[in-house]
C-alpha cells in the first residue's frame, strides 16, 4: 500500500507541476507577446467580421501587465514600446468610458494632428485623404460600396485599406479638432457603423492594449461555418 501511496503522491507532484509550468508559460506569452481577442461586433468590417479571432502583438508598441492570467488583478504596469504607434495601425486599446472594456478600430490621427470628418472625408492636417471606390461589400441581406482611402505614415510613405459606407454623407461630421499630446483619435472601417472618436473622444497613449496582426480562427455563427478563407489573413 506504502507503494501505490507513494506512486500518486508522485503523480500528484507532476501534475501540479505541469500545472505550474502552464500557468508560467502562459503568463508571460500574455504579458509579453501576444494576447488573443474575437471580434464582437461590424465596425470594423470589411477589414475585421464578427466571429473572427484574432492575435494581437503587445511587444510592438503595448503596455503590458504583470498579474493573474485570465483575471483583471495587476501587480505591475510596464509601458514596453518598441514602436510608434501610425496613422492607419489597427489597435487594440481599453474603451475611454469604461476601462474594463476592450475596443479595436483604426489609428485616423496622431497627437498634435488636426483632424476634421466632414461628409465622410477625413481630413488631417487640412488635407483629404484620397479616396477610390473597390467595389462592394456582399453579404446576407447587405451590399454596400467600398472604398480604399489612403492615408500618411510618419515616414512620408502611403498607407492604404479598404472602408466602407451604407451611404455617402450620412456620417457624422467631427472637428476640426487638435489631437491632444498622448492621445489618438480612431475610427471602424464601416464608417456608418461605427462607434468611434467621433461619438466618445480620443484613446489616450496609456490604454493602447497592442497592434492587431493576424486573424487565427473565424467563423459565422448564422450558418454556422468555419471562414477557411479568413484563416491566417494578415490585418493591415
Amino acid at each position: 500500500m506504502e507503494g501505490v501511496d507513494n506512486k500518486k503522491k508522485t503523480n500528484i507532484k507532476h501534475i501540479v507541476e505541469t500545472i505550474v509550468v502552464i500557468f508560467v508559460v502562459v503568463s508571460l506569452v500574455r504579458v509579453f507577446l501576444v494576447q488573443a481577442f474575437n471580434i464582437p461586433s461590424g465596425s470594423m468590417k470589411p477589414t475585421l467580421l464578427v466571429g473572427d479571432f484574432i492575435l494581437v502583438n503587445k511587444l510592438v508598441y503595448g503596455n503590458w501587465d504583470i498579474g493573474i492570467p485570465f483575471t483583471s488583478i495587476t501587480f505591475y504596469h510596464h509601458n514596453n514600446r518598441l514602436a510608434k504607434i501610425d496613422r492607419g495601425d489597427v489597435i487594440v486599446f481599453k474603451y475611454p468610458e469604461d476601462p474594463s472594456i476592450d475596443f479595436i478600430k483604426r489609428v485616423i490621427a496622431l497627437p498634435g494632428d488636426i483632424v476634421e470628418v466632414k461628409n465622410d472625408i477625413v481630413y488631417i492636417n487640412g488635407k483629404p485623404l484620397k479616396r477610390e471606390e473597390d467595389g462592394y461589400y456582399e453579404d446576407t441581406n447587405e451590399k454596400v460600396k467600398k472604398y480604399k482611402e489612403t492615408t500618411v505614415r510618419s515616414d512620408g510613405k502611403e498607407y492604404s485599406y479598404t472602408v466602407m459606407e451604407i451611404e455617402d454623407g450620412i456620417g457624422p461630421d467631427f472637428g476640426p479638432v487638435k489631437v491632444p499630446p498622448n492621445s489618438y483619435f480612431v475610427m471602424g472601417d464601416n464608417r456608418d457603423n461605427s462607434k468611434d472618436s467621433r461619438f466618445w473622444g480620443f484613446v489616450p497613449d496609456d490604454y493602447v492594449i497592442g497592434q492587431a496582426f493576424v486573424i487565427y480562427f473565424s467563423i459565422d455563427l448564422r450558418k454556422p461555418s468555419i471562414r477557411i478563407d479568413r484563416l491566417g489573413k494578415v490585418i493591415y
